[in-house]
């Protein structure tokens, strides 16, 4: 990854400090784009088996890029904001994440360790090995100073909480902007959009609501719904929110909750899939449009629409495309030059990415020099939230995935709770937001 020349300034230029190397920044953007835009694309060390670790995401959905950040570990860098002199640290490794010992034993168990079973049952041998496993374990050393008290709850009340201000959150606000209902809208990035700001362009998408044109502090960004609750006074949204002060947890009692948490971006299991410089496509996405930060050489691999689009936006900013792998069917025509069906993907390098292979439909095996590899899939649907809430959730067995039931107008079995967007197994932004507009006014004509 590098940030691309001819980017324009997206804010100004400091230096954060990476276990004692001064390391170029912008300032405001995830620390995690910085590094990897400075060529640091080893952020930290697995758990068990102590391998090499990048960002994966860029949406506080996995583990890769936890670092000790000003002394509190396991911070996800991938949506902590830069700021000059901040002090980093790697995790898990010793005496350091570059040459660390503790990696050998990935070259001594080759089929795998598992530590629970190590001298089980052997006097004395099986309490060493307990003990041995938890300090070759765990992730990050605690603070050395106790942390500050944190600034007291606050309760705010409103008519109707929306979760997630992508394209089904956003069209939802606007209903009921337009219908003078008040409600509270949180996002857990620090900017709206979603897919739309920052994902790989959709023909027929929606422009993006202008929330300027919404009540006053009705948006709130950098605030993450962290569950639904009742108490005595009724059913609340729990919401960790960054303020000036530090975090702070609000308590967000409403009438109706309309959820557009969105998905996660999953994983696919192929042959080093944890190596750094392999990416989820909408992080690698949300890198160029964004921050302009973008491989030389990429391979993408995937299934499903959003594969072929991120292939074009790639090579639109200048990135080659050495492969566009399709694991699922033949790619539709005119796609992509380059766009074959293959399995068997693998990415290959020892600390970094650097070539990516798959099998061909032939039964040859291809392989391609590149940076980076980028894995497109269909997000996998948020509806944790949904279903604290009384949601029913199902499985969809041919796409292999859960999702919030829900009818056409995105109610659910708890009559608080109404749900839209891609918690419902998915779709394109234009499916998402038609879905938030019926959702918005289905729970309008519900309010008392």
């Amino acid at each position: 990854m590098r940030r691309l020349k001819d980017a324009p300034s997206r804010g100004r230029a400091i230096t954060v400090d990476l276990e004692g190397e001064s390391i170029p920044a912008i300032e405001g953007e995830p620390v995690a784009c910085s590094l990897i835009a400075a060529g640091e694309s080893m952020l930290a060390r697995s758990v068990k088996y102590h391998r090499p670790r990048g960002p994966y995401c860029f949406a506080e959905a996995c583990s890769h890029c936890l670092m000790r950040v000003d002394g509190l570990p396991n911070v996800y860098t991938c949506r902590t904001p830069a700021r000059e002199g901040m002090k980093l640290e790697r995790q898990n490794a010793f005496p350091s994440a570059k040459v660390d010992v503790f990696e050998t034993i990935d070259w001594f168990f080759p089929k795998g360790l598992d530590h629970h079973e190590m001298f089980a049952g052997v006097p004395v041998a099986e309490q060493v090995m307990a003990k041995v496993a938890r300090q070759l374990a765990g992730l990050g050393l605690l603070p050395k100073e106790p942390a500050p008290a944190p600034p007291p709850t606050r309760t705010l009340r409103t008519r109707v909480a929306v979760v997630g201000g992508g394209s089904a959150g956003l069209a939802a606000a606007r209903v009921l902007t337009d219908q003078g209902v008040p409600f509270l809208l949180f996002e857990r990035a620090d900017h709206v959009g979603g897919r739309l700001a920052h994902g790989a362009p959709e023909s027929g998408a929606p422009a993006m609501e202008d929330v300027a044109t919404f009540a006053p502090d009705s948006v709130r960004l950098r605030a993450t719904a962290l569950g639904l609750y009742d108490d005595e006074h009724g059913r609340y949204l729990a919401v960790g929110a960054w303020e000036p002060e530090g975090p702070r947890l609000l308590k967000v009692y409403a009438e109706r909750f309309l959820l557009a948490p969105g998905g996660h971006p999953p994983t696919v299991p192929f042959e080093n899939n944890d190596l750094p410089g392999v990416y989820a496509g909408r992080a690698a996405s949300l890198l160029l449009r964004r921050y302009d930060v973008a491989p030389q050489v990429a391979a993408l691999v995937g299934w499903g629409p959003e594969l072929y689009a991120l292939a074009a936006l790639m090579e639109d900013r200048g990135v080659k495309v050495a492969a566009v792998v399709d694991l699922r069917s033949a790619p539709p025509p005119g796609v992509h030059a380059l766009a074959a069906q293959g399995s068997e993907p693998k990415a290959h390098g020892l600390r970094h990415v650097s070539a990516f292979s798959y099998t061909t439909t032939s039964g040859a095996r291809q392989k391609v020099s590149c940076d980076a590899v980028l894995v497109s899939v269909p997000v996998s649907p948020s509806f944790e939230l949904a279903r604290q809430g009384g949601a029913k959730v199902g499985f969809d067995s041919a796409r292999g995935l859960f999702h919030v039931a829900a009818d056409a107008d995105g109610r659910t079995e708890s009559k608080e709770v109404f749900v839209a967007g891609d918690v419902t197994g998915g779709g394109t932004a234009k499916q998402a937001a038609e879905a938030g507009r019926r959702a918005a006014q289905a729970l309008v004509g519900g309010l008392s």
